[in-house]
C-alpha cells in the first residue's frame, strides 16, 4: 500500500481537484485531499479513516491524536522510493541537481537559476540594489507543532532569524566531516534555512530536527512540555559539538571554545572579581556564556532596590513607570557587587586564610547575540511556580554600562553614567522574544520575530500574524535576543 502511493504518478484532491493545499493520501483507502482545506478532514470523519500521509513530507497524520506522528520504517521507504523515482528519469542538469539534493538529504528539490540577459543588464545597471523589500516575506514561515513542541518552535524562529546565522548557512559555510551526515544537527539547521527561504508559505514540519534533538539531548525525549530555555542551552550544545570539524572550529585560538560559528556569536566572556575584605586582594576568573540568566522581583531571591529611573526618567531606551522594573534594573542587580558572608569565606591567596569576601559579575567579552532568560520559573523545596511579573525591555539596548572596563564607574552597587556610553561596539538591538503563557504545570510558547528593521511578527506554531512594536514591547518576555547593531544589516 505505502510503495503503490509513492509510485502514484497523478495526485490530486478528490474534492476539489487542487494538488497544491498540503494535500494528503488516506492510508485505508485510495482517497485524497487537501489538508488546508481540511478536505482530508472531512474524509477521515465520514469513513473513520484516521491515519494519512502528507505528500510532500512524508509525515503521518493521526486525525484521533490531531497530531504527525514519527516513523522510522516509513521515513526509510520514503527515501527509498524517491531514489527509485529519481532514477528513472532523464538526467537532464536540472534533474541531476534534483537528484543530487535528493541523495545528500537537502530535502525539498530546489531548481536551479541562471540569471536571464534581461535581469543581468538590469544587475550591472543597479550594482547597490541589494536590500529585500520591506513588504517581502521570505523567511516567514509556521511549524507544525508535533505534540507539545512549541517550545521547540519558538527558538527554531529566533534562531533561523538571527542575522549572522542566517548569512552563515544561506552561503552555504558548513562543511560536514561527521561519519553520518544525516546525524548532524548542523546539516539540518543547513536544511531548515533552505526550507525557511524557500518562498515557500506552508508550515513547516520540523520533524527531523526533533528526530535529531531526541538522539543527541535525550533529556529532552519525548512528548512532554519542555522548557524553551533548556531547549535553546542544550541544541546551542549540540550545534557546537557538531560544528567542530568547521574550518574555523579547527582553527581555536581559545583553548575555553573551539570558535566556530555558534561561539562566534552567541560566546561571550563573562568576569568574575572575588575581593577578599581584609587585604582587598581580587581573584579574576573569565568564564564563557551562552546566555544571561536574571533574578526578577517577585521571586524568593531578594532583589535589589529599582533605582535610577524609579521617578520617570529614561535609562538605556527604557521609560520608567513608577514600580515597573526594567531590563536595565536587572542587568544593575546581575553586575553588583555581593557580599558572600561569613558562611562562605574563600582561602585568599594574599592572606593565606579564609576571609569574608565579595563577588561581582561583569562582561569582560560581549557576544554578537546578546540572549537574556528573565527567571520567571522558580523551583525550590517548598515552592514551584511562575513569576508573572512585568519587565520593561527596550528595543536599543547599551552594555556599556556592565562592562568590566566600566566597573570603576559603579560605587557601591549605584549606578554612574560612563564616560564612554557612545561605543557603539556595545550597542544591541532586539530581533526576537520568546514567551509563555499559562502557569508552570500548563503552558504554551510563541515569539516574535523582526522580519525588518521596523517590522515584526507573531509565530505561534503553525500561524505567522503581523505584530506592532507595541505588541512586543507590552508582551511579558521570557528569552529576549540582540545582535550586536554593527553587525547588522536589511
Amino acid at each position: 500500500c505505502l510503495v503503490s502511493l509513492f509510485q502514484a504518478k497523478s495526485c490530486i484532491c478528490h474534492m476539489c481537484g487542487a494538488h497544491l493545499n498540503r494535500l494528503h493520501s488516506c492510508l485505508y483507502c485510495v482517497f485524497f485531499g487537501c489538508f488546508t482545506k481540511k478536505h482530508i478532514h472531512e474524509h477521515a470523519k465520514t469513513k473513520r479513516h484516521n491515519l494519512a500521509i502528507d505528500l510532500l513530507y512524508g509525515g503521518i497524520y493521526c486525525f484521533m491524536c490531531q497530531d504527525y506522528i514519527y516513523d522510522k520504517d516509513m521515513e526509510q521507504i520514503a527515501k527509498e522510493e524517491q531514489r527509485k523515482a529519481w532514477k528513472l528519469q532523464a538526467f537532464t542538469p536540472t534533474v541531476v541537481s534534483h537528484y543530487q539534493c535528493t541523495m545528500t538529504g537537502i530535502g525539498e528539490k530546489y531548481s536551479t537559476w541562471e540569471p536571464t540577459k534581461r535581469e543581468l543588464e538590469l544587475l550591472r545597471h543597479n550594482p547597490k540594489r541589494r536590500k529585500i523589500t520591506t513588504n517581502c516575506t521570505i523567511g516567514l514561515r509556521g511549524l507544525i507543532n508535533l505534540g507539545n513542541t512549541c517550545f521547540m518552535n519558538c527558538i527554531v524562529q529566533a534562531l533561523t532569524h538571527t542575522p549572522l546565522l542566517r548569512d552563515f548557512f544561506l552561503s552555504d559555510r558548513h562543511k560536514c566531516e561527521m561519519q553520518s551526515p544525516s546525524s548532524c544537527l548542523v546539516c539540518e539547521m543547513s536544511t531548515l534555512f533552505q526550507e525557511f527561504y524557500s518562498g515557500h508559505r506552508s508550515p513547516h514540519i520540523p520533524y527531523r530536527l526533533l528526530h535529531l534533538v531526541w538522539t543527541h539531548a535525550r533529556h529532552l525525549a519525548g512528548y512532554e512540555q519542555q522548557d524553551a530555555h533548556e531547549f535553546l542551552i542544550a541544541a546551542l550544545d549540540v550545534l557546537h559539538r557538531h560544528c567542530k570539524g568547521d574550518d574555523n572550529g579547527k582553527k581555536a585560538n581559545n583553548p575555553n571554545h573551539c570558535n566556530c560559528i555558534i561561539d562566534q556569536i552567541f560566546t561571550g566572556g563573562l568576569q568574575s572579581d572575588v575581593t577578599c575584605q581584609v587585604c582587598h586582594g581580587v581573584s579574576t576568573t573569565i568564564d564563557p556564556f551562552w546566555d544571561i540568566s536574571l533574578d526578577l522581583p517577585g521571586s524568593s531571591t531578594p532583589f535589589w532596590p529599582l533605582s535610577p529611573g524609579s521617578d520617570g526618567s529614561v535609562v538605556n531606551g527604557e521609560s520608567h513607570v513608577s514600580g515597573t522594573t526594567t531590563l536595565t534594573d536587572c542587568l544593575r542587580r546581575f553586575t553588583r557587587p555581593e557580599h558572600l558572608g561569613s558562611s562562605a569565606k574563600i582561602k585568599c591567596s594574599g592572606c593565606h586564610s579564609y576571609q569574608e569576601s565579595t563577588k561581582q559579575l561583569t562582561m569582560k567579552k560581549l557576544p554578537i547575540v546578546a540572549c537574556f532568560h528573565l527567571k520567571r520559573f522558580e523551583h525550590s523545596a517548598k515552592l514551584r511556580r511562575k513569576i508573572t511579573t512585568y519587565v520593561s525591555f527596550p528595543l536599543e539596548l547599551d552594555m556599556t554600562p556592565f562592562m568590566a572596563s566600566s566597573k570603576e564607574s559603579r560605587m557601591n552597587g549605584q549606578y554612574q553614567q560612563p564616560t564612554d556610553s557612545l561605543n557603539n561596539d556595545n550597542k544591541y538591538s532586539l530581533f526576537a522574544v520568546v514567551n509563555h503563557q499559562g502557569t508552570l504545570e500548563s503552558g504554551h510558547y510563541t515569539s516574535f520575530i523582526r522580519q525588518h528593521k521596523d517590522q515584526w511578527f507573531k509565530c505561534d506554531d503553525a500561524i505567522i500574524t503581523k505584530a506592532s512594536i507595541k505588541d512586543v514591547l507590552d508582551s511579558e518576555g521570557y528569552l529576549l535576543f540582540y545582535h550586536k547593531q554593527f553587525l547588522e544589516y536589511e
